[in-house]
């Protein structure tokens, strides 16, 4: 799900179905012409022969729905908090119920290995939707001494996501969610006669929410026919994750294994602010208290030509970086991207060259993240401007 450039959609290769989790959601867009792609051993849909352009435009000027392959753990029992501050870079323990938290999993050597949300949704009961990787194997390594249990509650993530998403989920509630449902809240909601876990977040950097299904005891279809008629009338349409690669990098998130991974710290990845320095004790934080605080991962901007993963960036003819994705930016008018720089410096302002890995070279500027909404006023919904 995070390396989805254009090249991408004719890049494929046939895998056994058998080998990863099926959608449970499949029923209503599988064709000859969807892609899927693997993340967190689930298949997700990565393209299903749309324009991405128009439907970008659909995302930020209404919405758009997505089947995503997120994955929750949920952890309980007893020392459930204390096992999470444990193995996270936030305090946990301290969360109240129906909140969510973005918190980072380190290596014992300091570097990223998990990214993604944390919500308290009981006393004693956390869901971590992570990112992509072998996350349940690592809790699993960890929890000696703690009297926990980490397992899968087989959630599959649908987000609605877009300036419409508000309405259209007030709608799909009968009027229970709505503006008090404020950013990184949560709670258990009744939608369509289910109730599903919903959340205001999402991976697009627009206002919007994710809805979490209860496993066997929710109906899939029924949740997703609900929640399209529910959007209809607000122009909501389902898409391919295409539309959402974009907003993504525009709103400088990240993707775990692809952007960074566990050769780089949360502060090399521009992620200090969601380490929890002064608290003791969680994995990782001795390593920690001795790196480099400079980031090495930037923004970057092309106008003549769309960047690519493992473009080179030169300042002048020595090679200073490396690009670990690029996408067009429809509201920049240009090629956009995240370059991982050798050494930190002052890069955001300068100008230097890529060269992509067809051996074409061009110019860009080295910008800082995101490239645009830096007070993320879009997804908090203080800007509803549509563009």
């Amino acid at each position: 799900m995070n390396l989805q450039e254009p090249k991408d959609r004719s890049n494929t290769v046939r895998i056994s179905g058998r080998r990863f989790e099926e959608s449970p959601f499949i029923a209503r867009y599988d064709g000859p012409e969807v892609i899927r792609g693997v993340y967190a051993g689930r298949f997700s849909p990565i393209f299903s022969g749309e324009d991405p352009i128009r439907n970008y435009w659909v995302l930020r000027r209404k919405a758009l729905m997505f089947d995503t392959p997120e994955k929750p753990l949920e952890v309980s029992g007893p020392d459930a908090a204390a096992f999470l501050d444990k193995v996270l870079t936030r305090t946990v323990s301290t969360l109240e119920e129906g909140r969510g938290l973005y918190a980072l999993a380190c290596t014992p050597q300091g570097g990223v290995f998990m990214d993604g949300i944390v919500f308290r949704l009981a006393g004693d009961r956390f869901w971590y939707v992570q990112a992509d990787g072998p996350l349940e194997a690592w809790f699993l390594a960890h929890s000696e001494g703690f009297d926990i249990t980490v397992s899968d509650p087989k959630s599959r993530v649908i987000q609605i996501q877009g300036p419409a998403s508000m309405e259209i989920m007030r709608a799909a509630s009968a009027g229970r969610i709505d503006e008090g449902m404020r950013y990184f809240r949560a709670g258990f909601f009744d939608l369509g006669g289910q109730e599903v876990y919903v959340s205001r977040t999402g991976f697009t950097g627009e206002l919007g929410y994710e809805i979490y299904p209860q496993g066997d005891a929710t109906d899939h279809l029924a949740l997703w026919d609900h929640l399209m008629a529910a959007g209809e009338p607000h122009g909501m349409e389902f898409s391919s994750s295409s539309p959402m690669t974009m907003r993504r990098i525009e709103a400088g998130i990240l993707g775990n294994l692809t952007d960074m991974d566990t050769t780089m710290t949360p502060f090399e990845a521009g992620l200090g602010q969601f380490v929890d320095m002064e608290r003791s004790g969680f994995v990782g934080r001795t390593a920690l208290l001795h790196a480099d605080r400079r980031p090495l991962l930037h923004g970057l901007k092309c106008s003549d030509a769309l960047p690519s993963a493992d473009s080179t960036v030169l300042d002048g003819d020595t090679p200073v970086g490396r690009m670990t994705m690029g996408v067009p930016s429809p509201t920049l008018g240009c090629g956009i991207g995240y370059v991982r720089f050798n050494e930190p410096g002052d890069w955001p302002g300068r100008s230097l060259r890529i060269r992509r890995p067809s051996g074409d070279v061009h110019p860009c500027e080295i910008v800082d993240l995101p490239f645009f909404d830096p007070e993320k006023r879009i997804v908090r919904g203080l800007d509803r401007t549509v563009p």
